[in-house]
């Protein structure tokens, strides 16, 4: 029959093909596989094949369309191949690759693992959580009332179309997570990113870091807190370091203060950072709050804490003498290759 006939020639004539260039592939494509390629009438001739052959045709058809198919894919694999080869021809491989840049650690990180190590040699550990939080966890818990302003959205970040998730404005949602999941004692520190809506300029950002601290056992005093923030002092700011310890506010803890180191007046640049007077602000502490206690299920009647919180950013632009807050957030390489050195 004709149409058997015509898928014969259209096969030696797939056989026989062998594009030798993209041209040329891209032809054979068009006749045997493109939209309108010549195999598609062939099927039209289905209905004047007898019926007892047009299993056969159809079968003959498919092995057709098959071949043109792999006949396409083979051509385009080696007509690849031969060009990569090309390629590479010219190609020095004795030459030395170019050379891999080393990294460095970030100040924020180098800072973040020296005050870590710190408070692991006296029995804290490091705990970590999400940064995305609800408002239990994140104020309610923290003692914070429903109608404060940090609460507000000009103030904090909240997810859209929500009201009560959010991104956690301080690590001590952290706090309160371990809190209500562990019985005391309790001896942790817990760093990490918090975000704020501020506006970002040389001495803020809507994003920073805080390494807080946590202590709850029986009859925990303020003394033990100053006792622990002074060896922090001593051991970050060197030996002889000198602090002390102002009256403050904050809605988790009660008494709270904050805490400065004396780092004198002797040379211009300490007189610049302490404007002249010697102190300079260094965390936030105090002890936790009997309600903040109640709200993670621990009695205040038998418990007592302290907690602390350090901002990571200020003390890294201190030690580094950055002047803008915004140089740890570019990524400038060039930035950052200072501190290759620095352990």
């Amino acid at each position: 029959m004709e149409a058997f006939n015509k898928i014969q020639e259209l096969l030696s004539e797939i056989n026989g093909a062998e594009p030798t260039d993209k041209e040329q592939l891209e032809t054979f494509r068009i006749r045997f596989l493109g939209t309108k390629n010549i195999i598609k009438p062939l099927f039209g001739e289905m209905k004047s094949v007898p019926n007892d052959r047009k299993k056969e045709y159809g079968q003959a058809l498919n092995g057709l369309k098959q071949a043109a198919e792999e006949k396409f894919n083979a051509r385009k694999e080696a007509l690849e191949a031969s060009t990569d080869e090309a390629a590479y021809k010219d190609m020095d491989l004795s030459l030395p690759a170019a050379p891999i840049q080393q990294g460095s650690r970030h100040p924020i990180s180098i800072v973040m693992n020296r005050m870590i190590d710190i408070f692991e040699k006296i029995g804290f550990v490091v705990a970590e959580e999400r940064e995305i939080e609800d408002d239990w966890h994140n104020f309610t818990a923290m003692n914070t009332p429903a109608d404060h302003p940090a609460r507000d959205m000009q103030d904090t970040f909240y997810l859209k179309d929500s009201t009560t998730n959010l991104l956690r404005t301080h690590t001590s949602s952290v706090q309160a997570r371990v809190m209500t999941t562990q019985k005391p004692p309790i001896r942790i520190i817990a760093p990490g990113r918090v975000y704020r809506n501020e506006t970002i300029s040389a001495r803020s950002h809507c994003q920073f870091h805080q390494i807080e601290g946590l202590y709850i056992d029986k009859d925990v005093s303020f003394a033990d807190m100053k006792q622990t923030l002074l060896y922090f002092a001593r051991e970050m700011y060197g030996p002889d370091t000198d602090i002390r310890l102002r009256p403050s506010y904050f809605p988790f803890t009660e008494p709270s203060a904050e805490m400065d180191v004396w780092l004198g007046t002797d040379t211009p640049a300490t007189k610049k950072l302490t404007k002249g007077t010697g102190w300079l602000e260094v965390l936030g502490c105090g002890m936790v709050d009997p309600n903040v206690l109640k709200n993670c299920d621990i009695d205040p009647e038998e418990y007592t804490g302290y907690a602390f919180g350090i901002g990571i950013e200020r003390t890294a632009m201190q030690n580094f003498n950055i002047s803008d807050i915004r140089l740890l957030f570019e990524n400038d390489v060039r930035f950052l290759k200072q501190f290759s050195a620095v352990i």
